[in-house]
């Protein structure tokens, strides 16, 4: 959920006029910490990297809205077990395998396909969203099973989805960046984007972002 928490602030310091310009850079290298002998992780991740620039705008553009949850009861089903702070690099966890990431995915699907569907529902409805005036929708890329249960709980159409995880797997936090620049191309002024995302923690959200500008 790092790129999603990270562009509603740097929109906020934006529009208070901390800032004129903020830079967002989302990088993943996953393969790091991707355990390649636990066969249900290693399909699913890739590395990638995705930036943003905001900046100001006179018109009613850029992010509009945005919501966002997070709720510790997901630390033990998405999480590293060991390789940070509370419990930095060792023989022991490293002989462990504690430094990959672990998942428990029948629970993580259940909750990523509920958790940013309702975010998507209710960032709708305080913006009177319609299927039909929502022109882009662009998730986070966990995998595809995920996107094609929210999109049918919201009732989208697949043209309308953004979808590019069968090139570059799960980059984390630079899918939604890799998404936006390969849409980029097709994007119109003005057109209507809801950006969903789940992560660790658990954490989750969407944002409501009108395109800005027409594709050179």
């Amino acid at each position: 959920s790092g790129f999603l928490v990270g562009l509603q602030t740097a929109s906020c310091l934006v529009k208070s006029g901390l800032y004129k310009k903020v830079v967002l850079v989302a990088t993943e290298k996953m393969s790091s910490i991707t355990d390649y002998t636990d066969r249900s992780t290693c399909p699913l991740f890739g590395d990638g990297s995705g930036a943003v620039l905001i900046e100001p705008s006179e018109e009613k553009l850029g992010v509009l809205d945005a919501v966002i949850h997070t709720d510790g009861m997901g630390l033990p089903h998405l999480l590293m077990k060991a390789g940070g702070s509370v419990d930095p690099p060792s023989h022991e966890n490293v002989d462990r395998r504690e430094h990959f990431v672990y998942q428990e995915g029948r629970i993580v699907f259940k909750y990523a396909v509920s958790d940013m569907a309702d975010s998507v529902l209710d960032i709708m409805k305080r913006n009177n969203l319609t299927m039909d005036t929502v022109d882009w929708f662009v998730p986070h890329q966990a995998n595809h099973r995920i996107i094609e249960a929210i999109a049918r709980r919201i009732g989208l159409s697949d043209d309308k989805v953004m979808v590019n995880i069968q090139k570059y797997g799960n980059t984390s936090a630079a899918t939604l960046p890799i998404c936006l620049s390969e849409w980029e191309p097709q994007l119109k002024k003005g057109d209507n984007l809801i950006l969903t995302t789940f992560g660790a923690g658990f954490t989750w959200g969407a944002i409501y972002l009108k395109w800005a500008y027409d594709a050179k």
